[in-house]
């Protein structure tokens, strides 16, 4: 790409400040490095964990520097490539996850790495690509840390819960549980509690409701795990609902959760919280798009929303009440 070629961005400058700490600017396309690739972006998705990013909650990790331009998701068509990509070429349709100093999404081009950029089969559209990575990857990682749950259905019938079921890790959760030997057990608000049922929850609660205040399944059942994709709820809620060896795993981890998971290693407690620390890897990437393209998974999209009105998404997103995954594009 011909240099001082300029793109339209979203970025922020320090950390806080919330949708109103984000600013439009114009700023060069960046140069693929020789692992990289140059995608011309078709849509990114806001994550809880973008918000964290702004919060400071990740630092020194992220950001690698500001100005920032937020968004980690992302679908699009390659447009140029470093000296060393092996696997891509320009008009290649891909789904890839933005972990570079160039930063992220919420712009017309980005770069991403090679090694965490898988193609996009025809079958899945820009939106329901851009939706995946990282709400996908979450949920994904969460089931392979559960002991005996298998995608093959073998094995014992697991008991799951999992809350906040019709958010954008949740609604994978569900899918992707009932794709393999799970029982599940969902908490929602009472507008969505058709929708978690329509994904394949055998059980859906409204956590408004006692029995949703207290995770208790209305069958009696005790969790072998729980994905907690909610906030709010103290280890004393989750405990009695368990079974004797039962993990919870926490996708937003605060301070607190990591210290009651240490505390539990060292009494070697059979019930444990385990803060989610995920690293994204392209061969599960690849994995799920799998899924997306057989049509056994599939995105909720609460609202798409134009680069040009992402301080909206932004928004919405730190409102916690969105039903499924918030998109932006170009």
């Amino acid at each position: 790409m011909a240099k001082n070629t300029m793109m339209r961005a979203v970025q922020y400058n320090t950390y806080g400040g919330g949708a109103a700490a984000l600013k439009h600017v114009e700023l060069q396309v960046p140069s693929p490095k020789q692992d990289e690739v140059l995608l011309k972006m078709e849509a990114t998705s806001i994550n809880p964990f973008d918000l964290r990013i702004q919060k400071g909650i990740v630092w020194p990790f992220l950001p690698r520097k500001f100005p920032h331009i937020p968004g980690i998701d992302a679908a699009g068509e390659v447009f140029e490539v470093g000296s060393g990509v092996k696997n891509f070429k320009a008009g290649d349709k891909v789904v890839a996850v933005l972990f570079n100093i160039c930063g992220g999404g919420l712009a017309e081009f980005a770069v991403a790495k090679e090694n965490l950029t898988v193609s996009r089969p025809p079958e899945v559209t820009a939106f329901q690509g851009a939706a995946l990575p990282i709400a996908g990857l979450a949920a994904h990682e969460c089931l392979l840390r559960t002991p005996g749950f298998s995608y093959e259905k073998t094995g014992q019938q697991l008991n799951l819960l999992i809350t906040a079921a019709s958010g954008g890790v949740g609604q994978y959760a569900v899918q992707l549980a009932k794709l393999g030997n799970a029982h599940v057990t969902a908490t929602c608000g009472a507008r969505n509690l058709d929708l978690v049922k329509s994904l394949g929850a055998d059980e859906v609660i409204d956590y408004k409701t006692p029995d949703g205040a207290a995770l208790k399944s209305p069958s009696g059942r005790k969790y072998d795990a729980v994905i907690h994709c909610a906030t709010g709820f103290p280890w004393s809620t989750f405990k009695p609902n368990l079974s004797t060896n039962g993990k919870v795993f926490d996708i937003t981890p605060t301070p607190s959760v990591f210290m009651t998971y240490a505390l539990q290693k060292l009494t070697f407690s059979k019930k444990q919280l385990v803060p989610l620390l995920m690293t994204p890897k392209k061969q599960k990437l690849d994995f799920l798009l799998n899924f997306v393209k057989e049509g056994k998974i599939k995105a909720v999209i609460d609202s798409i929303h134009p680069l040009s009105k992402a301080e909206e998404a932004w928004a919405k997103s730190i409102d916690g009440h969105a039903t499924g995954k918030i998109i932006v594009e170009p």
